[in-house]
């Protein structure tokens, strides 16, 4: 990234704009760095809703993280198909949640 900016998107982020044989992004590094922060920020922020939601409604933490989901793709969500599976992985690592991939699909089963 550049040397005026000192956050660095990980490699699973980066993933989502490198095109698969390539190595470089296929989007601006400041596109990829807004979105990273975006994707980041969101990630951050629905921590507390989906710990609410599992303990008001007595949800699984993969009902949880599907529901996000969906919310993430919504028409008015800001976020493509790839981005709100990212956000939804790293939602799972803040909530110290395992996330599993089926079909495009998130599942996750809480850590013990």
């Amino acid at each position: 990234m550049t040397v005026d900016n000192q956050i660095e998107p990980p490699q699973s982020f980066m993933a989502l704009y490198v095109t698969p044989g390539r190595s470089r992004p296929n989007a601006p590094q400041a596109v990829v760095l807004a979105r990273y922060e975006q994707c980041e920020d969101m990630a951050c922020l629905l921590t507390e809703h989906a710990q609410t939601l599992a303990f008001k409604e007595n949800l699984s933490g993969s009902d949880v993280l599907v529901r996000c989901h969906r919310g993430l793709r919504d028409d008015a969500a800001d976020f493509n198909e790839k981005e709100a599976e990212w956000v939804i992985r790293r939602l799972a690592e803040l909530l110290g949640w395992e996330a599993h991939d089926f079909g495009g699909v998130q599942a996750v089963h809480v850590a013990e």
